[in-house]
């Protein structure tokens, strides 16, 4: 078996390239694992180095070296490919598919993660245009970080700095949009703050909202925010965060289903993983196809053991 570390230097605050190099080498080398680095060159070249590797039909573990946009992107080059198992081998600045398991000091531990125990994981398919394994989404929370890249040329404005100010201005704008969301043949018609179509339970770099949603049951979480003023959004966003969306029935509905459709009647920014896509009538679904995925030995994801 293969050991292919893709490191993603765009993940996180700096680059780490060099760290992880010399983190990879000294387990692997004294280990006599058969490993390799490769280090992208660009946004997208994650899936095209992963996607080579699972072409050649030998048997690859594959290890994410950065945050959940290249966990994303490697996930997309290696679907349906049953020669290939994935992990996520932490340095971005979320990180969020892995909190799930309860421990993330585990996945930075080599030795630990390298002599990792599999399971297999449903991937959502994000209509033609992509694959999530985590959380996609629509509504406001996708407008906050597709604005922040236009705040990027104020002097001294951080990444924290840049996703506050933008959320100022979506408040400014106003949060609710019209959408037609069809779950399984249910059709709802209105204005929403934002829908969330969740596998795994965390993103945002902390957000939860639906805290007992299962990566591997076959099913998505969906759950719709009804538009709100910005005299309800504090609550309501509050509520999100934390899962409480029992606590509003009135405000937040949830379905587990294995298709939902989103309508817009404009183009807006689709965040699948933490990556942007655009697009205004999109179908997230359960694919056929699983994702080996492997994990430090003893941690248990579902929502009761954790």
């Amino acid at each position: 078996m293969k050991h292919l570390f893709i490191i993603n230097p765009a993940a996180g605050k700096t680059d780490q390239t060099v760290s992880y190099t010399k983190r990879i080498a000294a387990y692997c080398k004294p280990n006599g694992l058969d490993y390799e680095i490769k280090v992208s060159a660009y946004k997208g070249n994650c899936t095209e180095l992963a996607r080579e590797a699972a072409q050649t039909g030998e048997e690859y573990r594959i290890y994410a070296c950065g945050g959940d946009g290249t966990l994303n992107e490697i996930v997309c080059g290696v679907i349906g490919s049953p020669n290939v198992a994935v992990t996520h081998f932490p340095g971005g600045s979320g990180n969020d598919f892995i909190r799930m398991f309860g421990d993330f000091e585990a996945f930075s531990d080599l030795a630990r993660l390298a002599d990792g125990e599999e399971t297999l994981m449903d991937v959502i398919k994000v209509g033609d245009l992509s694959y999530g394994l985590n959380i996609c989404s629509m509504g406001v929370d996708a407008r906050i970080v597709a604005d922040m890249p236009k705040l990027k040329h104020i002097p001294l404005l951080s990444g924290s700095g840049a996703y506050n100010v933008s959320t100022a201005l979506n408040l400014v704008k106003g949060l609710r949009r019209p959408f037609e969301i069809e779950l399984d043949g249910k059709t709802l018609v209105g204005d929403q703050t934002l829908i969330a179509v969740c596998s795994g339970r965390f993103y945002g770099g902390g957000f939860c909202p639906v805290p007992d949603a299962e990566p591997d049951d076959g099913l998505l979480d969906v759950l719709a925010v009804k538009g709100v003023g910005r005299l309800t959004a504090a609550k309501v966003v509050g509520a999100y965060k934390q899962g409480r969306y029992r606590e509003m029935p009135e405000l937040m509905l949830h379905e587990r289903v294995t298709s939902v459709t989103i309508r817009s009647p404009q183009d807006c920014p689709i965040n699948v993983d933490g990556e942007l896509l655009t697009g205004r009538d999109v179908t997230f679904s359960v694919a056929p196809e699983k994702l080996r995925f492997f994990h430090p030995k003893g941690l248990d994801f579902h929502a009761k053991a954790v």
